[in-house]
């Protein structure tokens, strides 16, 4: 397990620079380990911090998968990883030699449900608006691309990465129960989002 103070979504690009003496043996191990593609579990840290541990850790998360991996010397690695699938945890383990925890896979509910392409569809519209006015406010450089998948349950997740929203919003709408909950959920964030940047703006 490699906790954070961001949160990782399922699609997600996650880039590391690994250079604790602990999460570099994670690195390791895991790459050691031919049973399939090498992966980890990444939670968001709740109180504390990334170094050091000591830390409180939330008890969802998801499966990082490493797509690309680099030794920088003997003591650092870069790292690039990709959500793919989440998990809540029933256990934290001792942290020997880096965190480690008992988890089960827990899928989203109701991914087949009437609407939801119309759903992806006029958020994506909605989320492209609000980063124009991200742009318009400084925030960002330009809209980035809104390549949106088809698969409702990635959208949902996709779409959540993509808002201008803080760690702890993007943690909510991770734990949503399924796409049209995580939507509900989108689309209450981006009234916020929204309400501050028509604030700044004016």
């Amino acid at each position: 397990m490699f906790p954070l103070g961001s949160v990782l979504l399922p699609g997600g690009l996650l880039p590391l620079h690994v250079f604790e003496p602990r999460y570099r043996q994670l690195v390791i191990d895991c790459l050691a380990d031919d049973d399939g593609d090498p992966e980890f579990g990444v939670t968001m840290i709740e109180r504390g911090w990334e170094v050091g541990g000591g830390d409180t850790r939330a008890d969802v998360g998801v499966v990082a998968r490493m797509l690309q991996v680099e030794a920088l010397d003997e003591h650092r690695y870069a790292l690039v990883a990709v959500g793919t699938r989440r998990f809540r945890v029933n256990t934290w383990l001792p942290d020997d030699p880096y965190p480690l925890a008992d988890v089960e896979e827990w899928p989203d509910e109701g991914a087949d449900a009437a609407g939801l392409h119309d759903r992806a569809g006029a958020l994506t519209g909605r989320l492209r608006a609000i980063l124009e006015l991200a742009v318009r406010a400084g925030d960002l450089a330009d809209v980035p691309d809104l390549e949106i998948s088809d698969d409702p349950v990635l959208a949902s997740y996709q779409l959540c990465g993509l808002a201008p929203i803080g760690p702890a919003d993007r943690y909510r709408l991770l734990v949503a129960r399924s796409p049209s909950e995580r939507f509900d959920g989108l689309d209450t964030a981006l009234d916020d989002a929204e309400a501050v940047f028509q604030f700044r703006l004016n």
